[in-house]
């Protein structure tokens, strides 16, 4: 079975290729892969490392079946235990009674209703007979067919257990081959970024897995780990993979028009952040575990932009929703926060 740490192990071979980007080095041959030849190979790493854990939940379902299957045949040994304890305390008192009255003296043999004891007594007699071999005979069959049934769990958990010990083998072989698959692509990607000389931009877009934004959905809103969110251009800040892709582009076209990077004061915030500011600044801050900050689907910015009516205001306005970012209604007037933006549409 995978642990988090061979899961990590799995992602951190696209991001430790990743950083092996270095300058290209004499005797190179001439021809460079293109990033779309990169961005492939990492699309067949992320479709690797899926199969991986694809495996490794099936394989925690089939040792979950065998933990089930186990605890009935269990249970059901303990029922069996049970009736064998009840059936050897009173086995002892049954079989005195039946032999006291297989014993009673009759003139022509064991509960004759002839013998000297009279009609009534004799018919007495093979009533408590009957009875108690009646019982002997039902707690027998109980117990029988407890013991039929503890055999027949015990088949079939013995039949699971080899089917899922072939199954199991099946998982690692597969788990093995791709892990060579794995790490061919890790050398091949090495090789190629090698030989790349990749800008800030492309190596950002490289290192965000689009798959953590459905891996970051499991988490509360600001509880979300470093790890299931991608860097933006500005040190420091963090946003979800899908909100990160769409600012690079966002940046790059801010960038072009105006020679520098965006300005950011703000983005992921965590619930302690997010709680710090909402009593430090109450009315302008949102109730903790309810901000986008902490979906990692919102920034602040600044160098102009917090200026509404400003050139740089203007201008995202007009082009932010190109890039999948807006400045929400509710931002122009309670509270008037020009600074802030957020990813995704308005109606969710």
């Amino acid at each position: 079975m995978l642990t988090s740490r061979f899961a990590r192990l799995v992602w951190a071979f696209v991001v430790v290729g990743l950083l092996l980007v270095v300058e290209g080095s004499p005797g190179v041959a001439a021809v460079k892969p293109s990033v779309d030849q990169v961005e492939e190979l990492r699309r067949q790493a992320t479709k690797a490392r899926n199969e991986l854990q694809g495996l490794d939940k099936d394989l925690k379902e089939l040792r979950k079946t065998v933990k089930q299957s186990k605890k009935r045949l269990r249970d059901t040994l303990a029922q069996l235990a049970a009736a064998d304890a009840q059936f050897e305390e009173i086995r002892e008192p049954l079989a005195q009674l039946a032999n006291s009255a297989y014993q009673a003296p009759a003139a022509s043999g064991p509960l004759s209703i002839f013998g000297p004891g009279g009609p009534i007594e004799a018919l007495r007699a093979s009533a408590d007979v009957n009875f108690l071999a009646g019982s002997d005979e039902a707690l027998i069959n109980t117990a029988k067919e407890l013991r039929e049934r503890r055999e027949t769990l015990a088949n079939d958990a013995q039949d699971l257990q080899s089917q899922t010990n072939l199954d199991q083998a099946k998982i690692k072989k597969q788990q093995k081959a791709l892990f060579k698959r794995i790490a061919e692509l890790n050398g091949q990607l090495t090789k190629m970024l090698k030989r790349l000389d990749l800008d800030r931009d492309t190596k950002l877009t490289l290192l965000c897995d689009t798959s953590l934004v459905q891996d970051s959905l499991k988490f509360p809103n600001g509880l979300i780990p470093s790890k299931y969110l991608c860097q933006i251009p500005q040190k420091g800040f963090l946003l979800r993979a899908d909100a990160a892709l769409a600012f690079l582009k966002l940046n790059a076209a801010y960038k072009k028009r105006f020679g520098v990077d965006m300005c950011v004061n703000d983005a992921y915030r965590d619930l302690a952040e997010q709680q710090r500011l909402y009593y430090a600044r109450p009315g302008f801050a949102a109730i903790p575990g309810r901000s986008n900050h902490g979906l990692g689907q919102a920034l602040d910015l600044c160098g102009g932009v917090e200026r509404s009516g400003s050139l740089q205001f203007t201008w995202l306005e007009a082009n932010a929703k190109s890039y999948g970012w807006f400045h929400p209604a509710w931002a122009y007037s309670s509270p008037f926060e020009p600074w802030h933006w957020e990813y995704g549409t308005e109606d969710r």
